[in-house]
């Protein structure tokens, strides 16, 4: 235990100040929620809020060119390998202010905090927001991080475009975060990440926080299924190609294999998507274009799940006269954190006396990315509301929040301390 203490109220008011760039007034919940999509106006504002503040805060600050922000505290030791921490701050349509946001201006907190005390560190500091880890906007998640650490070519992730047709390299100029600096990253010492749970594991728990020990395997396919449109009253049922029966039928097998057991009892799946064509309430759908979001802890049943929905697919188009194309939009397998660097993070947790459990997460982040380059792991902070994210309901107390970057601190000054 350090016995440096965060500012837990000036936590608070970095995450509900960034909270309010690209806040909305959500009707289904009667909420602000926060629509930040990646390299939109909204984005541009908080990413100038935030670089603004890595900037006040002593940082050295670069961009690079995919868009990446990074901020350096120089150590005393600046010839070795830095210790990285941060997250993202874009956000889903209907995000909520701490998704991301935590991560990164719970960093920021911990340089504040290193600051005032005059603290220097043998190694140096970096934080960083990398750019479009949702994928919300552009299809493919952990853009900036996959980028970085080449998993990701630039040019295949500069030729990205959204629904409007603009690409990632366009939008990246436009609001001024084109960087010049070359994105993928040496390794660093270590790469340390607090984000909230965005699940109800650990509020049912009654626990303070979590040890993240890895990421489950994420599989995205855009499906488009062509068929037929037609008029909703003259053409009959048996004569009809219809895309988007067709959908339906893929998103309830999609739960069926999920009962079946075949996958294993952790098989998640999601049609989050489904956009038929025309859209028209007495017209059969000629196409849809429809999203399948799978994830399951082990990269065999993974690939297993994957294959029998391809064999679901092969047989839907010979039985229904229909064509589905298939695109990958994103597919990472099982990512397993260094033991090490989670060990620490539960020692320091011991240490401030909170309690803790292991856990695996069900959503992706740019911690698995780093993963591949560096060792790894993640501090996970509980939500309200049964861990409710993605939505304007995301909440996580400023308590909770600041044991959450508490214990990044002491991690951090760990990491760094190491020669």
């Amino acid at each position: 235990m350090s016995g440096l203490r965060i500012d837990a109220d000036r936590l608070w008011n970095s995450l509900m100040t960034l909270g309010q760039v690209g806040a909305y007034d959500d009707p289904a919940t009667g909420l602000k929620g926060v629509n930040r999509l990646a390299l939109t106006d909204a984005d541009k504002a908080g990413r100038d809020t935030v670089k603004g503040w890595f900037e006040a805060a002593g940082l050295e600050v670069r961009v690079d060119r995919i868009g990446n922000v990074t901020g350096r505290r120089p150590g005393r030791r600046p010839e070795l390998a830095p210790v990285l921490c941060g997250s993202h701050i874009d956000s889903v349509p209907t995000g909520g202010a701490f998704d991301g946001a935590l991560g990164v201006l719970g960093a920021l907190e911990v340089v504040r905090t290193l600051n005032a005390a005059g603290v220097e560190t043998e190694r140096s500091l970096e934080i960083a927001f990398f750019t479009d880890e949702e994928g919300a906007r552009f299809g493919t998640d952990m853009l900036g991080s996959a980028t970085a650490v080449g998993r990701l070519e630039l040019e295949q992730a500069y030729g990205l475009t959204d629904e409007r047709g603009l690409t990632v390299k366009g939008e990246l100029e436009r609001i001024g975060y084109l960087g010049e600096v070359d994105p993928r990253r040496a390794p660093p010492h270590a790469y340390v990440e607090c984000h909230v749970e965005q699940g109800p594991i650990l509020a049912a728990a009654g626990l303070d926080l979590g040890v993240v020990t890895g990421v489950q395997a994420i599989s995205w396919q855009e499906l488009t299924i062509h068929g037929k449109s037609a008029h909703a009253g003259t053409t009959p049922m048996e004569l009809r190609k219809d895309a988007g029966l067709i959908a339906a039928k893929i998103n309830v097998h999609l739960h069926e294999m999920v009962a079946s057991a075949r996958y294993g009892t952790e098989m998640r799946v999601t049609m989050g998507r489904v956009s038929p064509m025309p859209n028209r309430v007495n017209i059969v759908p000629g196409r849809v274009v429809c999203t399948v979001d799978l994830r399951n802890p082990f990269d065999d049943l993974m690939e297993k799940s994957e294959r029998d929905l391809a064999d679901f697919l092969d047989h839907l188009e010979k039985t229904h006269g229909v064509q589905i194309e298939r695109r990958q939009t994103a597919r990472t397998n099982s990512v397993t954190f260094d033991p090490k660097v989670v060990a620490r993070v539960a020692e320091a947790m011991d240490g401030l006396g909170y309690t803790h459990r292991e856990i695996l997460s069900g959503a992706g982040h740019d911690a698995q990315e780093m993963a591949s380059i560096c060792p790894t792991a993640m501090i996970f902070v509980p939500g309200e509301y049964e861990g409710i994210s993605h939505n304007p309901r995301e909440f996580s107390t400023p308590a909770a929040c600041a044991r959450g970057v508490q214990t990044l601190m002491d991690t951090l000054l760990g990491l760094t301390a190491d020669v």
